[in-house]
């Protein structure tokens, strides 16, 4: 079989067979772009996976290794021991991806062995809180109140019944030097965010907000709005950590309800249909308010 060749320069190559409207392969695109060709990623099973290397082929450009659904921390690990032995540390970037499935679930416990013994990879968790790729199932990252196919809204509940886990507290309390969010829909931010990250020696972790079009029920063309509009709600705030001290957050140039974020999301729409909705999605609205409170957002 010939080598195919794109004639595009993106690390990440056209050709997968990811949604339109990927918010994960918007995130993947623009993290291998900011790591540039000097790059090797460990990469958890899951949609970044399945759908960029469908055998024989791989849309990426640089050295790329599927590993198991818990495990890209510990095989980046391998890795780093193995450049370390050819006397190549730190000449090269180690990037761990993952979706929220792999970060906050599954291989929680082997992130956080390689975050203590401080590996110097930059984590990139995508996401889209769920597990997209399996059917739409409830996650760790999960909010309350979102339908999924494990936790669907009824007479018994409204949907999840769990608050999404906080992985930034997580990697705060591994006391790892560089830990912060991100957002598909700025771009600029996001870029700066992993050149940054990838000049500091030790773990690193950076979650990115990446809107799922068939598991959120919006419109391919909706993303970028929907993504947007969490951070404008304080439902998904932009936040850098450096060494454990809050150093950059986003402020909120326009600000919208929780309600206008979580309208145009069919994984949301039975909170629009009766009283206990609305109660609901006040529940929702206090934690975006906690959170403007807490990181200071508003733009005052």
């Amino acid at each position: 079989m010939s080598k195919y060749k794109s004639p595009l320069p993106h690390l990440l190559n056209p050709g997968h067979s990811a949604c339109a409207g990927c918010g994960m392969i918007i995130a993947a695109r623009l993290v291998l772009e900011a790591a540039g060709e000097n790059t090797i990623a460990a990469n958890a099973t899951g949609c970044s996976e399945v759908t960029t290397t469908q055998y024989p082929m791989s849309a990426f450009k640089i050295p790329w290794i599927h590993s198991l659904f818990e495990n890209p921390a510990s095989l980046a690990s391998g890795i780093l021991a193995a450049l370390r032995h050819k006397g190549e540390e730190g000449k090269t970037n180690m990037l761990v991806l993952g979706g929220d499935g792999a970060t906050f679930d599954i291989g929680v416990g082997h992130i956080s062995g390689a975050w203590k013994r401080g590996e110097n990879f930059l984590y990139v968790c995508y996401d889209n809180e769920a597990y997209q790729n399996t059917g739409y199932q409830s996650s760790g990252s999960t909010p309350l109140d979102a339908n999924t196919t494990t936790t669907p809204p009824g007479k018994r509940s409204s949907g999840s019944t769990e608050l999404k886990k906080d992985m930034i507290k997580i990697a705060l309390a591994h006391n790892l030097p560089y830990v912060a969010t991100a957002n598909v829909a700025y771009p600029i931010d996001l870029i700066a965010k992993v050149k940054k990250a990838l000049t500091i020696k030790g773990p690193k972790y950076l979650q990115i907000y990446c809107p799922c079009v068939p598991g959120w029920g919006i419109e391919p063309n909706e993303t970028l709005q929907v993504a947007r509009m969490a951070q404008q709600s304080g439902f998904y705030p932009n936040i850098e950590y450096v060494n454990g001290e809050l150093v950059q957050v986003q402020k909120i140039n326009k600000s919208i309800s929780v309600e206008e974020f979580l309208k145009p999301q069919k994984r949301f729409k039975h909170l629009f249909k009766n009283e206990s909705g609305k109660v609901e999605i006040a529940k929702i609205q206090k934690i975006a308010d906690e959170n403007i409170k807490n990181f200071g957002l508003d733009k005052k």
